[in-house]
């Protein structure tokens, strides 16, 4: 599990990847955590499993190699740990969901 503090850091750490796997529509009515890339869901195995020139090409960073830190976040965590098992499952080793998620993000910067 990542916690608020790892997630706090992710900008200071650009060997990892903070992905926000809430849909667009929620992002505008909350925010973004800063440093995320947002990746629906929905979307998430297509994006994961893209060549890595097509992941830079489409989320302006480049493919995380499957030994890097993957944090998914949501809502309120359930996305998030399914993400996070999603990349497991692909072979990414060191996938974590940020369990707190926006939810506690949100309650800790104000």
């Amino acid at each position: 599990m990542a916690t608020y503090e790892e997630v706090k850091d992710i900008p200071n750490h650009p060997e990892k990847y903070l992905f926000d796997v809430r849909n667009e529509s929620e992002l505008k009515e909350t925010g973004v955590l800063p440093a995320s890339i947002n990746i629906p869901l929905s979307e998430l195995e297509k994006a994961l499993n893209l060549p890595e020139e097509d992941f830079a090409q489409t989320y302006g960073r480049v493919k995380p190699a499957v030994d890097a830190v993957l944090i998914f976040s949501c809502k309120a965590g359930g996305r998030a740990a399914r993400a996070a098992n999603l990349a497991s499952t692909l072979g990414f080793t060191n996938a974590k969901a940020y369990a707190g998620s926006w939810t506690e993000w949100q309650a800790k910067q104000s």
